[in-house]
């Protein structure tokens, strides 16, 4: 099975997601555009999705929301920089519930042999504090989450 690795250096305001997939870049690559698709895994497994709008281009912008089980609910957004089909994606992200405290975020689809895909993931924060921040709030759950979900998806060809 494939394993989720997340290195944040101390004292640095980045840090990186680094997942390979079992699938060709192509379709990983869709799975993180395709509003249809990305409803199905982004996300831990106790929340549910709900996209607002996904404008996939440069200078279009995104805002979706997950759920708990009680009803509350987490609104994200962004605004898309760049669309590089397949190999990059760069956006910004922000949680509504900090606002204020925005990540550039820049992934990069790298294909394998064997019909593989590295998917490498940087988040540029605006302070050591934001970064940390985020990592204490139980990121690294909804991350590994996601990506078993997208292993799932990838299975099935989409």
């Amino acid at each position: 099975m494939n394993k989720t690795t997340i290195i944040a250096e101390p004292g640095k305001q980045e840090l990186f997601i680094i997942r390979e997939f079992d699938a060709p870049r192509e379709l990983v690559f869709k799975a993180f555009t395709d509003p249809k698709i990305l409803v199905k895994w982004l996300g831990p497994k106790d929340l549910t999705m709900k996209i607002d709008k996904m404008e996939v281009k440069a200078g279009g912008s995104y805002r979706y929301t997950h759920a708990d089980s009680r009803g509350n609910e987490y609104g994200f957004r962004g605004v898309v920089h760049e669309i590089t089909k397949p190999e990059r994606v760069i956006q910004t992200f922000e949680f509504e519930g900090m606002p204020g405290h925005v990540t550039l975020d820049t992934a990069i689809f790298e294909a394998l042999p064997g019909n593989r895909t590295k998917v490498t993931g940087q988040s540029v924060f605006q302070s050591v504090a934001d970064r940390d921040g985020m990592i204490s709030s139980g990121m690294e759950r909804g991350v590994v989450d996601s990506h078993e979900k997208l292993d799932e998806i990838l299975k099935s060809g989409i």
